[in-house]
Formats: C-alpha cells, sequence, structure tokens
C-alpha cells in the first residue's frame, strides 16, 4: 500500500483546508485509514480515522466537530475536511492506514505541512 498526502497550506484562524490522501496498491474494506499530525519536539499525534468501508469514524477530542474524515472508493482517496482552524491546529498531516482496528499503522505517506496563522 502507498499513500500519497496533499492539500496543506498557509490559512488563517477560522479557516478552512481538505487534506487529501491518495491511496495505491491492494486495499480491502477492513483496512483502517487514519490521519496523524506531528510538530517539532512533540510525538506524532492521532487526529481521526475511518474504515475503507465507510464505517468505524473516530476522532480525537481536539478536533472532534470541526473535522471530518472521508473515504472515496471510486477513486482510491482519504480526505480530512479541517474547519474551523486553530493555530494549535499547526502539523505536518500524516496519512496512514492498518490492516485491522488492532493492528500497528503499518503504511505512512509522507507529510503535508498545515500552518494556521493568528
Amino acid at each position: 500500500v502507498q499513500l500519497q498526502a496533499s492539500g496543506g497550506g498557509l490559512v488563517q484562524a477560522g479557516g478552512s483546508l481538505r487534506l487529501s490522501c491518495a491511496a495505491s496498491g491492494q486495499i480491502y474494506s477492513s483496512y483502517i485509514m487514519g490521519w496523524f499530525r506531528q510538530t517539532p519536539g512533540k510525538e506524532r499525534e492521532f487526529v481521526a480515522a475511518i474504515r475503507w468501508s465507510g464505517d468505524y469514524v473516530y476522532y480525537a477530542d481536539p478536533v472532534k466537530g470541526r473535522f471530518a474524515v472521508s473515504i472515496d472508493n471510486a477513486k482510491n482517496a482519504l480526505y480530512l475536511q479541517m474547519n474551523s482552524l486553530k493555530p494549535e491546529d499547526t502539523a505536518i498531516y500524516y496519512c496512514a492506514a492498518r490492516v485491522t482496528s488492532t493492528s500497528k499503522y503499518d503504511y505512512w505517506g509522507q507529510g503535508t505541512q498545515v500552518t494556521v496563522s493568528s
């Protein structure tokens, strides 16, 4: 499985961005697709996850109600719609995939930088 994230950029606080993650290779409906983020000096932080079949949607508390994760199976793509962005959302965002809901994330895309100015 290969993943490639895109869509990052600079946005003012309160604004929106949509990140995309293009997926290739064999992906089964049971795979869990996730979004993570990382800032310098901090550990990578979970943001959101969704099963490739479109169910099992889960969000980290800091982004609940502001971010929405979705799948477009026809385009083999994962998305993260980010609304009401805050400066603390500034980070490098990564997409990832794991085989089951209990396995570790084995597949990672390169990151895309999101910067939210105050």
